[in-house]
């Protein structure tokens, strides 16, 4: 599932290639995606983007008229950037966005569909998508600490629930646990003081570390590989590897 660093990056990606642009028209073709009924689609078409924007491990997608698209990838759900009149994939493809700059489709190449999308308006709407989680980066040690404690989970259990930090998943938190030298399932109210400034640091730093490596990747270019493996991680995904 993509995380902060990789969402950052398509924020980033998209902003520059939606934003004051027109979106005319929207063909849905996963019959599982559109998970709201009111607004009705047609009534986002012909609106410009105003921003685009993570919410947690949303992307976010605003509209003329208080309206938002709301996409949560889940873990197969990826974004690709065609020219104006791309076709959606006939092999995953869920949905493709004509936008007077060019097309971004939504595929899924899984077998169970479990991305989404959701059409709302207004802020409050938008919030109700927000499962409550706060942003690590913004973070102060002291309030980092209160968060952290709040509930005695197991480390690995606490940095991914959504509902204590947001944008947070199973890969970053094992590079964040290994950069703080702390045990996945050590309990988050047993930590020294030392533990949980080790932590805070290792948070920061590797959620900044791989933004910039993953921008550096992408350049100008759309981000088309979104994955949560990479060889120079130094312990996600390398199960009996050094």
């Amino acid at each position: 599932m993509p995380e902060y660093p990789d969402l950052t990056v398509y924020v980033e990606a998209l902003e520059t290639r939606l934003v004051g642009e027109r979106l005319e028209k929207i063909r849905i073709t996963g019959p599982s995606l559109l998970r709201s009924v009111e607004p009705s689609v047609a009534s986002a078409e012909g609106r410009r983007v105003l921003g685009v924007r993570r919410l947690a491990k949303r992307l976010v997608i605003a509209l003329e008229d208080e309206l938002f698209l709301v996409f949560h990838l889940m873990i197969a759900g990826r974004f690709r950037w065609r020219s104006a009149g791309a076709k959606p994939w006939r092999k995953g493809g869920l949905a493709a966005f004509e936008f007077s700059s060019g097309t971004l489709l939504l595929t899924e190449v899984s077998a169970k569909k479990r991305a989404s999308l959701y059409l709302v308006r207004g802020e409050a709407a938008l919030a109700e998508h927000d499962p409550g989680g706060v942003e690590v980066m913004d973070l102060s040690l002291e309030d980092f600490a209160a968060v952290l404690t709040r509930e005695n989970h197991t480390l690995k259990r606490a940095l991914t629930d959504p509902h204590l930090f947001a944008a947070i998943g199973n890969a970053y938190s094992d590079e964040i646990l290994h950069r703080a030298q702390l045990s996945p399932v050590q309990r988050s109210q047993k930590l020294h003081a030392d533990e949980i400034a080790r932590l805070h640091s290792a948070v920061r730093e590797t959620l900044a570390d791989w933004t910039a490596r993953l921008r550096e990747r992408t350049g100008d270019a759309f981000p088309e590989k979104v994955t949560a493996f990479h060889d120079d991680m130094a312990v996600h995904g390398r199960h009996r590897q050094p």
